[in-house]
């Protein structure tokens, strides 16, 4: 019997907000919300964004004024808006206007005497060039003169042809959260994403965590560049090209697998599977595949599933620039044929569009074999029933499409049609597109599911393109995605691609229901969440709604084991509403454990069938599973 690897909590940050409790996803939807839904949104989003702040008797702004929830939509709601989703990069990233750079000064002398100048003894070059000649003023200082041309670079700044991104709310700093010791902004929002997903269970992580095998827990989690921030390898290469020195911590802090070290070391205490996988724009599908497997497989029980990318650096950007890859100011005017270029609508997945938008976000979901998740009474919010991952082949460019995508694809809905069933395919199944807003993009993404659609004889798919609204956060896209589609299963609300004035022309949308506005949807069964990755990184998961999971559960645990879990999710889903609350008031206490419950690895006592760990109540067992017995 396979296990299922069930869905039980995802927390994180993006442009939209706060992942738990679906308020990213409310934000991106929120004409369509219901009054409940659309105050709770604003009230989160309102601490979230330190625009009011709860003083354990009222919500106060930051003018002082006393508050009430009902109120915030009329008095903070238009900053709320506009300080969310993509906009034009905010000066804490740095000036779009006015972006700093060295340039070359080449200075050549106006008479024969050569170019003569003073400086500090400390500051010569070294070795002195040879035809420079030096004397001494003083023992600090000399005078210097340069026969021919002396070659400098000079602070300036140029008008950046890229200014909108999807960013952090406006007013987010989960720097001020907790104790961050200096650490890269990426790191930063790793704590915040995995406290958020952990507390989003409503379940208490120490019993989680003694309820299995210390082996069984599993952390998969991976960046792309790195943390690129000044703390992390942004630092690490700039800093003496700057004049300034490296620091301890660039180099190590600056590693891809650190979102994932960081989750064991600081959050979870994890002493089981660790795992860091990188794929381009496919990174968090990737990590979520490696877990899936394990829980199938029994390796694993437990998986923290994550991704970060917080790159919004003039140098990532420019890089992506350079490649012709982002949209840009030109572009975006030639499209509009105006001057005046909307931040707002730079991302158009599946529209006429010049060029992604770079984002920043930390997404972590929460996975358990099912009869564990029955076990402790988690919430179901669905299941990942397998992801697909196939490269392209031989290229010409590394970054050109090419055939894996229409693997990964065909695969994930012939599975979906053998365990769902041909009629929940067709009607109740729908698509979260990679939809990175390049016009290359837009034509061989939708030529992939108008075939498989064709062959599947799909007819109206419904396709939904996060990045429109987030803007392409690189390694946690998918992230963004999963998010989206577990908003969709909630609130059967379909995110439109508001951003599009309509389809274009070339999209081959035969077979699809691509629409620029948000509409209620009747309950969606299948979500399958795409990546369409730089360099052959396809994949493809095809996830369940958490009804459709229990009507496939209902087949493996009886009635007398669901009654139990139904007495256990009463108390499970108490405590999520204390969470959300508190989270909604931005009472968020995040999990940092910098050397807090460390391990005396003096108590630790092996036998030759388990080893025990101090602070762990079960042993991790010896005893493996010998695959090889044949050639013994």
């Amino acid at each position: 019997m396979t296990a299922l690897p069930i869905i039980v909590g995802m927390g994180g940050i993006n442009a939209s907000g706060r992942t738990s409790f679906h308020q990213g996803f409310r934000r991106i939807v929120l004409d369509k919300l219901g009054q409940k839904a659309r105050q709770e949104t604003f009230l989160g989003l309102a601490t979230l964004m330190n625009l009011a702040k709860y003083d354990g008797k009222d919500l106060v702004t930051n003018d002082g004024e006393i508050i009430s929830a009902s109120d915030i939509e009329d008095k903070l709601g238009d900053q709320i808006k506009a300080g969310t989703l993509i906009r034009k990069i905010e000066k804490n990233h740095f000036d779009v206007d006015a972006t700093h750079w060295q340039q070359k000064l080449a200075i050549k002398a106006n008479s024969d005497e050569g170019l003569r100048f003073t400086c500090r003894l400390r500051d010569l070059p070294n070795p002195v060039p040879s035809s420079w000649q030096v004397t001494e003023i003083d023992k600090k200082t000399v005078n210097v003169i340069v026969p021919d041309q002396l070659d400098v670079k000079h602070d300036s700044y140029r008008d950046n042809p890229i200014k909108a991104a999807g960013q952090f709310p406006t007013g987010f700093e989960p720097s001020t959260m907790y104790n961050s010791r200096y650490q890269p902004r990426g790191l930063q929002a790793t704590i915040f994403a995995a406290t958020d997903a952990i507390r989003s269970t409503g379940l208490d992580w120490e019993t989680v965590m003694n309820s299995v095998e210390p082996d069984k827990i599993g952390t998969y989690s991976g960046s792309i560049a790195g943390q690129m921030n000044d703390e992390g390898f942004g630092g690490l290469v700039r800093s003496r090209m700057k004049g300034e020195r490296v620091s301890t911590k660039q180099l190590a802090l600056g590693l891809n697998t650190m979102s994932t070290d960081f989750i064991n070391a600081y959050v979870t205490g994890s002493v089981g599977t660790t795992f860091t996988a990188s794929g381009a724009c496919a990174t968090f599908l990737y990590n979520l595949r490696a877990a899936v497997n394990d829980i199938q497989a029994g390796r694993t029980r437990i998986a923290v599933v994550a991704s970060v990318e917080c790159a919004l650096t003039p140098e990532v950007i420019e890089g992506f620039g350079t490649m012709g890859a982002l949209a840009n100011e030109e572009g975006l005017r030639k499209l509009d044929n105006t001057d005046n270029v909307d931040h707002r609508k730079t991302s158009r997945p599946f529209g006429e569009n010049c060029g992604f938008t770079i984002g920043e976000g930390a997404q972590v979901v929460i996975l358990m074999d099912d009869a564990l998740a029955i076990e402790l009474g988690a919430e179901i919010m669905g299941s990942v029933v397998d992801v697909f991952v196939n490269a392209d082949g031989v290229k010409k460019s590394i970054t050109a499409p090419g055939p894996g995508n229409y693997i990964t694809m065909a695969k994930s809905v012939a599975l979906a049609e053998q365990i769902a069933g041909t009629e929940a395919l067709k009607e109740r199944s729908f698509i979260l597109a990679h939809g990175s807003s390049t016009p290359q993009n837009r034509v061989t993404e939708s030529l992939i599911y108008h075939k498989v659609a064709e062959a599947f004889a799909i007819n109206g798919w419904k396709v939904a393109a996060p990045k429109a609204f987030v803007g392409h956060t690189i390694a946690p896209a998918s992230g963004d995605q999963l998010a989206m589609a577990l908003g969709v299963f909630s609130h059967n609300i379909m995110p439109g691609i508001t951003t599009i004035d309509k389809v274009a022309d070339d999209v081959h949308a035969e077979h699809l229901d691509i629409r620029n506005a948000h509409y209620e949807c009747q309950p969606m069964d299948i979500a399958f969440v795409n990546s369409k990755g730089f360099g052959g990184n396809n994949a493809t998961a095809t996830v369940f709604s958490p009804s459709l999971t229990k009507q496939l559960l209902n087949k493996r645990y009886d009635d007398k084991a669901w009654n139990c879990y139904a007495d256990r999710l009463v108390q499970t889903t108490a405590m999520q509403r204390h969470y959300q609350n508190a989270a909604d008031l931005g009472q968020y206490e995040l999990i940092y454990k910098f050397g807090n419950g460390m391990l005396d690895e003096a108590g630790l006592k092996i036998e030759t069938d388990k080893l025990t760990l101090p602070g762990f109540n079960k042993a991790v067992k010896l005893n493996v599973n010998n695959q090889y017995g044949d050639l013994k």
